[in-house]
């Protein structure tokens, strides 16, 4: 059965969707403005806004291995995705999980994450007045195709490796990955 070119639009842009975890961005988007000191940053600031930055990659990252499975008894489990299947597994009950193997697409969603990340973050006005002072002034160009470009790589590379996993936060449809 061939699919149509909008069915195939929509599952591009709804695992661009799911590429990051909202809840990361929420976070970013919400500490950003006070340990930046609203773009006026200090040592402390710079250091504490790098950790946040880290730990919000690291989630954005971390997110494309997770995903879930509807155990024997109905209930939803989550796991990391290796390279033997899911992990941990207790209780998987008849469920095989040897079929939730890590795959290549799960390491490229994991990079165009963190890529994705990166660009928000150069987005953000407090994040780039706080590393990059003259940056924002003198690279205004940068800051407005840098987006799109980054947003037409994503969604082409998400239209050849489709996300199929129901990590952390995204419900499991049924007990097939």
């Amino acid at each position: 059965m061939a699919t149509s070119i909008s069915d195939q639009t929509f599952t591009g842009l709804g695992n661009l969707i799911r590429l990051l975890p909202t809840g990361t961005v929420f976070i970013f988007q919400f500490l950003n403005p006070v340990l930046t000191n609203n773009g006026h940053c200090s040592t402390v600031n710079k250091v504490f806004t790098s950790i946040l930055i880290g730990l919000c990659g690291f989630s954005c990252a971390f997110s494309s291995f997770t995903d879930s499975y509807k155990g024997s008894d109905g209930l939803v489990r989550y796991g990391i995705a290796t390279v033997n299947g899911l992990w941990p597994s207790p209780s998987s009950g008849s469920v095989d999980l040897s079929s939730y193997k890590l795959r290549v697409g799960d390491i490229v969603h994991a990079f165009f994450a963190v890529v994705v990340f990166a660009v928000l973050c150069l987005l953000d006005t407090n994040a780039v007045k706080c590393f990059y002072p003259s940056f924002e002034s003198t690279e205004k160009a940068l800051l407005m195709t840098l987006p799109p470009v980054i947003g037409a790589i994503s969604g082409a590379v998400f239209v050849a490796f489709p996300n199929n996993r129901h990590g952390i936060g995204y419900p499991s449809t049924s007990t097939d990955s």
